[in-house]
């Protein structure tokens, strides 16, 4: 009896099978059009981006689909952005569109062109803090509308502005510190803090300027409080070494600059980008956010939200009268050019406070 009932389940199985050979599995279904926007104001620019794309399906295959230029866009794309300040209409711009070559081309989309819109306030004020900001987009005259609205990211701040403020990497020699960063977190939900690092490097009388980037961090805040990042000393020097030039030729490097950049993201971009990181679980389904609303038969995929960007240069020295302002202090400058790290990498210093120690340029 088990051997029949084993026999039998082997032929339903088999014939299971073999009928599905016969059938045609339609993998292409009815196709919704999928609006893709993604546009974030800040009041630190005078030319503001928006990405309008459409999502693709076709027979065939879809990554040779991908690299056809024309696949990701609408035929028709009709876009404003209005400015209200205190529910009353100040400003109007209509987005024009261009080519840009910054996409990344290590993606399967066509690159690194790609169209994007824009409008700008070269000329004129710019972007009021206290204003809302209203996007529509009229795709292929009225078959579907997008809209979406967004206050600004204001009152970032951080003590890396004041002028006497000066990055400490080392105390003796050999001996690291960190040095930290405070930000106001203002209307903010996210903040991000970098910096930018750069150093010149020599060959006799002629000089390369060199830089890199270096990530401090980016953490959830709470509006209203304080988020303070640390730069370690060690990672510094560190960091330096392996952004140097590879060239026997080169026989002295000075020091140049610090840029702090922070950046403080709106509510609506921290859920977005909360959304979308990658998931750290077995069960990979993922809820979707937007706040852009969609009319006519489609959908929507984006956001359109807001950032602050604060930047401020912190120049290793001015001038000898102003020879108390400096990006890293003179211990920090002693370890660049002498200590166990970087010592042996040529750097010397030419700044006017240090003209009389022997770490300074000859």
């Amino acid at each position: 009896m088990k051997s029949l009932l084993q026999y039998s389940f082997i032929l339903f199985i088999l014939g299971f099978v073999l009928n599905s050979c016969n059938e045609e599995v339609e993998l292409i279904g009815d196709f919704q059009e999928t609006a893709v926007v993604y546009g974030i104001l800040d009041q630190a620019d005078s030319i503001h981006y928006v990405k309008i794309n459409r999502a693709f399906i076709g027979p065939g295959n879809a990554y040779e689909i991908a690299q056809i230029p024309d696949s990701s866009y609408f035929t028709d794309v009709n876009a404003t952005i209005k400015e209200y300040v205190n529910g009353a209409l100040t400003r109007t711009w209509t987005l024009t569109d261009t080519l840009i070559d910054n996409k990344d081309e290590n993606g399967v989309f066509y690159a690194p062109q790609q169209k994007m819109y824009y409008f700008h306030t070269i000329n004129q004020s710019p972007l009021n803090p206290s204003a809302t900001y209203k996007l529509n987009i009229d795709i292929n005259n009225g078959e579907l509308i997008v809209t979406g609205e967004t206050q600004l990211v204001t009152g970032l701040s951080t003590t890396a502005s004041s002028q006497n403020y000066t990055f400490k990497f080392a105390d003796n020699p050999g001996s690291y510190t960190s040095s930290s960063v405070a930000v106001g977190t203002g209307n903010a939900y996210v903040v991000n803090a970098s910096l930018d690092i750069s150093f010149n490097e020599f060959i006799g009388a002629s000089s390369t300027p060199k830089s890199f980037k270096w990530t401090l961090g980016e953490s959830e805040v709470v509006p209203g409080t304080s988020k303070t990042f640390s730069a370690n000393g060690q990672t510094f020097y560190n960091l330096i070494k392996s952004n140097i030039t590879n060239d026997p030729l080169i026989d002295r490097r000075t020091f140049g600059s610090i840029t702090v950049t922070i950046t403080g993201g709106a509510e609506e971009l921290y859920n977005y980008m909360t959304v979308n990181k990658p998931s750290s679980s077995l069960a990979q389904s993922k809820p979707t956010y937007t706040n852009l609303s969609i009319e006519g038969e489609g959908r929507v995929i984006g956001i359109f939200s807001s950032r602050q960007t604060l930047k401020f240069v912190k120049p290793f020295f001015v001038s000898a009268a102003q020879a108390y302002i400096r990006a890293i202090d003179q211990k920090s400058t002693r370890e660049l050019c002498t200590g166990p790290i970087t010592g042996l990498l040529y750097f010397c210093s030419n700044h006017p406070g240090d003209q009389t120690q022997t770490f300074a340029c000859q």
